[in-house]
C-alpha cells in the first residue's frame, strides 16, 4: 500500500483495531487470528518506521538549509 493511499485511511489505533478482530461476528481460528495480529502489528512498525525516517530527513534537510545560509 502506498504512503497516500495509507494517509487517506482513517487512523485506528493499535488497541482497537486488534479489539475489532477480536470482537468481531467472524470468529477467527488460532492460525488465521495470529497471522492478522502479525500483519497488523507488522504494518504499524512499518509506519512507524517510514515515520521516523521521515522526521530525520526533513531535520537533515533543515539543518543542510541552514549550512547554506550561514
Amino acid at each position: 500500500m502506498t504512503q497516500q493511499a495509507e494517509a487517506s485511511r482513517p487512523h485506528i489505533s493499535l488497541q482497537d483495531r486488534l479489539r475489532q478482530l477480536l470482537d468481531g461476528p467472524v470468529a477467527l481460528d488460532k492460525r488465521a487470528l495470529l497471522g492478522t495480529l502479525y500483519a497488523e502489528v507488522t504494518r504499524c512498525e512499518t509506519l512507524a518506521y517510514a515515520a521516523g525516517w521521515n522526521d530525520a530527513l526533513a531535520a537533515a534537510r533543515r539543518g543542510s538549509r541552514r549550512d547554506e545560509d550561514a
